[in-house]
């Protein structure tokens, strides 16, 4: 069998707004959505083909402070191998004039440098949440506690997680199809031979029926019939007495 063949990897961007509520505003270019009471809103990723035929997604997401504030900036970057396979992810926070970023997640298991191909879901479930963690513990230690801001992390491992389930691999079959050999009809089967005078089922019990009326009829009358009594038996005349 010809393996199927790689034709490109894509970010299925519609199913993926739909997941945050709509591509709704910024005239279709953003999602606005609510987390732990806090405004967010997410813009349409960025995608860019890599050389070795994966994708590059770069991602933005708001935090609405409202009319009075000015909102926080964040980003979300992974790279997806030519299969389809989580390569690397990393994200930042801009906090009007804060900068923080988090480590850049990615396997090693391969050594010297190497990126290993992550091994399915439970590992990009890992790398998210060291993710998330990293950029968590590095806004703890700027003694951040503003709502909103200390569940920005929250936020992004939201879309980290709805992000690589619209990412999907458009396959082709390198298959050729096989002709259809045509098959030789069975011969038919002998006739069988008719039974003479087939009885069915019902005929049976028909037969049974008319049976038992015709026994039991016959007993009724044969138990209801007077017997005709037998003649009686002719005594011998007595003779006369001689005087």
């Amino acid at each position: 069998m010809t393996p199927a063949l790689f034709a490109g990897v894509e970010v299925d961007i519609d199913a993926f707004g739909l997941s945050l509520g709509g591509w709704k505003a910024r005239s279709g270019k953003a999602a606005d959505y609510d987390i732990s009471g806090s405004g967010y809103r997410t813009y349409k990723p960025e995608v860019t083909p890599s050389p070795d035929g994966g994708i590059f997604v770069s991602l933005r997401i708001d935090l609405r402070r409202g009319w009075l504030a000015s909102d926080d900036h964040a980003s979300l970057e992974m790279t997806f191998g030519p299969d389809a396979k989580l390569m690397s992810a990393q994200s930042s926070l801009a906090l009007q004039g804060r900068a923080i970023t988090s480590d850049l997640i990615r396997d090693t298991a391969g050594g010297a440098g190497k990126v290993v191909p992550v091994p399915g879901v439970e590992h990009a479930v890992q790398m998210g949440a060291s993710m998330t963690a990293d950029l968590s513990a590095k806004l703890l230690r700027e003694q951040i506690v503003e709502p909103g801001r200390v569940t920005f992390p929250a936020a992004i491992r939201h879309n980290y997680n709805l992000l690589y389930k619209s990412v999907k691999l458009r396959k082709e079959d390198g298959t050729t199809e096989k002709p259809v050999t045509p098959t030789t009809p069975a011969p038919a089967a002998a006739p069988k031979t008719p039974t003479k005078d087939p009885v069915k089922p019902d005929d049976k019990a028909n037969a049974t029926s008319k049976l038992e009326i015709k026994t039991f009829s016959t007993v009724q009358q044969a138990t209801t019939t007077t017997p005709t009594p037998a003649p009686a038996a002719t005594q011998p005349a007595t003779p006369p007495v001689q005087k």
